[in-house]
């Protein structure tokens, strides 16, 4: 064991790798640190897998038969809103992109040793588990945390938010992204903070999934991508909630 905490073992991770060794190591490195792991080797039946068994976290390799991992990402986002990990082989930033814009929630570059894709596995399922739970603040007697700005509602207990008075269909990321924007409203945050604060590890001043992320949440809380008035660029410093938009 890696001498961390072994908790929430009924997590299930689906790994979708049609490298049956490199899978099968895998899974056995997962297993063994306390996680229920399945594998698929083929990207058309995972999609079916993926709406069948509702899996807690998906491992998604890009390369796949049957559909590649963009193809089956883009295909189960419409009814699994849980995290996605893209591995890809590639070092192309168009990859990972393309990736977030399908609606994955990180990606890892291969190869990847197995107790750092545990660690992004458990740091990416631990928030949202401490999220759901009102990160602790239901047991002290607390009402769930819900922000409201105008027509945008934010609530981190449901991890769900509603502009008015509709359901705003969010991946685990974006909403962790939108979370963190919205409960420092007035505050700008650099990507350096947000980078750290939401994947565990520092920014390598590269990265893009944070402006992909965005970019993708704007449309969504009705804001303009153009002129956007509710999640402002502030040239060289990172990104502004403004409360009254």
């Amino acid at each position: 064991m890696d001498g961390v905490e072994q908790t929430n073992e009924s997590w299930r991770i689906l790994i979708v790798e049609d490298d049956e060794r490199l899978a099968e190591l895998t899974r056995e490195y997962l297993e063994s640190n306390g996680l229920t792991v399945g594998l698929e080797a083929n990207g058309s039946a995972a999609v079916e897998r993926i709406r069948s068994e509702q899996p807690d976290l998906v491992v998604l390799d890009l390369m796949l038969p049957g559909e590649d991992g963009l193809s089956v990402c883009r295909k189960v986002r419409p009814f699994y809103n849980g995290p996605i990990i893209m591995l890809t082989a590639r070092t192309d930033d168009l990859d990972q992109v393309l990736g977030l814009e399908m609606g994955a929630d990180d990606y890892i570059s291969k190869p990847v040793k197995p107790r750092v894709l545990l660690a992004r596995i458990r740091a990416m399922l631990r928030r949202v588990t401490e999220s759901g739970q009102g990160g602790g603040d239901e047991s002290a007697g607390e009402e769930p945390v819900r922000l409201q700005f105008n027509d945008l509602i934010v609530d981190r207990s449901m991890r769900e938010a509603w502009l008015n008075d509709q359901s705003i269909d969010l991946t685990s990321a974006e909403f962790d992204l939108l979370w963190l924007l919205a409960s420092n409203a007035g505050r700008v945050l650099s990507r350096e903070e947000i980078f750290t604060a939401l994947r565990g590890i520092e920014y390598d001043g590269q990265d893009r999934s944070i402006d992909v992320r965005v970019s993708r949440i704007r449309p969504k809380i009705g804001d303009d991508p153009i002129h956007p008035r509710r999640i402002k660029t502030v040239r060289s410093k990172g990104y502004l909630f403004v409360k009254e938009a």
